[in-house]
């Protein structure tokens, strides 16, 4: 009797939890698409929008506009913001449209790759990460990109393995540019002299402890990335190995 109603209560909520999430999907994600259908915006054409918005985001960081008024610094945080929902919202307008093209995927592709690299460049060039640690950075985002790439050529899909994939960079970012904005301009209001330190073999300019403590979160949350797909590639490939073997 208890475990039936407990088990109705689960139901409900689940009910309830899915509900939620159509309503999420409705707001965000249903009508964007829906309006971008409406006027024709093809799916390469919304990409090529989200990797403008990535490029924007990157010039201003590059520039040091981070640091410069809290007014224009949140532009950083918006265009990244606007550039990752286009990047969503270009595969789901090509599903609905029936615009699921090989030459589509290809730019789409490419398009994130030169994002992302990009976004590295604008951190090392605005002084936000040090020379090396940069590289070392754009190396593991471009192998994690690299893992799935040549896992898929295997037949092996990776999609969703992985502590921090492109989208969870991505909102990483955008919610460690906010904290570091708000706590910096909030220190400078306070104390009249933002709390800053500088670690040489980390950053080239001064930043808060907190964004600090990110990138460095950030280098090993990549490696421990490329570690699970790879270790989930070579195991899947192992056992299919296996099984071919019994056969």
């Amino acid at each position: 009797m208890i475990l039936g109603s407990i088990k109705e209560l689960n139901e409900i909520e689940d009910k309830k939890k899915r509900a939620r999430q159509r309503e999420t999907s409705k707001i965000y994600i249903d009508l964007p698409v829906e309006f971008l259908i409406k006027h024709n915006i093809t799916p390469n054409k919304i990409s090529f929008i989200g990797f403008i918005c990535s490029l924007v985001a990157s010039f201003l960081i590059a520039i040091g506009w981070i640091y410069y008024s809290i007014w224009l610094a949140w532009l950083i945080p918006c265009t990244l913001g606007v550039g990752g929902a286009f990047d969503l919202f270009d595969g789901e307008v090509a599903r609905r449209t029936d615009k699921e093209t090989q030459a589509g995927a290809f730019l789409d592709s490419n398009l994130d790759r030169l994002s992302d690299t990009i976004f590295i460049l604008s951190l090392i060039y605005g002084g936000l990460v040090n020379y090396l640690l940069g590289y070392i950075l754009l190396f593991l985002v471009l192998m994690i990109s690299y893992t799935r790439s040549r896992a898929e050529n295997e037949g092996v899909n990776t999609k969703g393995i992985g502590f921090m994939e492109r989208a969870d960079r991505l909102m990483f970012f955008i919610f460690t540019i906010i904290i570091e904005l708000i706590f910096y301009f909030i220190t400078f209001l306070l104390l009249n002299d933002p709390i800053t330190i500088l670690v040489p073999f980390i950053t080239r300019v001064p930043v808060s402890p907190i964004f600090l403590s990110a990138i460095i979160f950030y280098t090993f949350a990549l490696i421990y990335t490329i570690l699970q797909r790879l270790y989930f590639t070579f195991k899947t490939l192992k056992n299919l190995n296996a099984n071919e073997e019994d056969i």
